[in-house]
């Protein structure tokens, strides 16, 4: 039976908060823990490995599985940051690439070496729609998977919302290409745009149409990995709340919704969703 994980982002547990302390990474671990998330995502550059190791022994003692968000800013950094992933047996390594060819063609030779080294060590390999990376512009990813066809996504769809400065409702034409994109993604993250910004409160009345438009889009994207793997697959989705200067905030630097909460009802979001299509499927196939 294919299984759904949903993780959260170490990053998005940051607070930056100038009027509340940090959470230790301990404290960050047992929350995710205790919610019942299934892992953490970690965002390494090279720069950090020898930090990051350090956190080894959390995700033992809390039994949350690892995924790893790699910042790789020149073609030899891969292979590090693919062996630290599988030292804390990471589920995958999805690329934000500091390389960033201005021509598409450019960036495939880059690609593709990556692709071999992730093969060669047996790990999964996706990269990210985010802006200022690789995968910066929506219209250039949709050329560079073109030119790509083994290149597997993670859609944080937000980032092209912004990038485009998308209106709402969508059109067909720009329908199509999100369609693209998620019919190449491995991977789902839970965050909601509007055209302006990257990160909007969820619970807001003014960024409902566009909580709708996310909702939507995972769906979408859910059900075609669903119809495309195997039976004992398994999706990750990332709940990845970013801290400010993410997340808006008031003019004494007080966020102004509860990220926590925010991740918890997406979470919830996405598991009814997943039950919905299991529930559809099972309809299909009748008795």
């Amino acid at each position: 039976m294919q299984e759904l994980k949903i993780y959260q982002s170490l990053w998005g547990m940051e607070l930056r908060n100038p009027y509340v302390p940090e959470r230790s990474s301990e404290e960050c671990f047992r929350m995710v823990a205790e919610a019942g998330f299934d892992g953490m995502c970690i965002d390494p550059a090279t720069g950090d490995i020898a930090d990051l190791r350090q956190l080894g022994p959390l995700y033992r003692d809390f039994q949350l599985g690892c995924m790893v968000n790699a910042f790789p800013d020149d073609p030899d950094d891969m292979q590090p940051l693919l062996e630290f992933a599988d030292e804390l047996d990471a589920c995958m390594v999805n690329v934000i690439s500091g390389v960033m060819p201005i021509r598409p063609e450019d960036a495939v030779p880059v690609v593709r070496r990556w692709i071999r080294e992730a093969e060669k060590m047996n790990m999964s390999l996706l990269f990210e729609t985010h802006r200022d990376g690789l995968l910066n512009d929506l219209f250039f990813t949709l050329q560079l998977i073109d030119l790509v066809p083994e290149m597997r996504l993670c859609a944080d769809l937000s980032h092209f919302v912004v990038d485009r400065e998308m209106r709402a409702p969508i059109s067909e034409r720009d329908q199509a290409y999100i369609s693209t994109i998620l019919e190449r993604s491995d991977c789902f993250q839970g965050r909601v745009a509007n055209r302006e910004q990257v990160q909007v409160q969820i619970d807001f009345p003014q960024h409902q149409e566009w909580v709708s438009i996310f909702r939507n889009w995972w769906r979408q994207g859910m059900r075609s990995w669903r119809l495309r793997n195997a039976a004992d697959a398994e999706l990750v989705f990332l709940c990845e709340l970013g801290p400010p200067p993410y997340a808006m905030t008031d003019g004494e630097r007080r966020e102004l919704s509860d990220r926590w909460d925010e991740s918890l009802k997406i979470r919830d979001w996405v598991q009814e969703i997943w039950a919905d299509l299991e529930a559809e499927e099972a309809a299909t196939a009748g008795p």
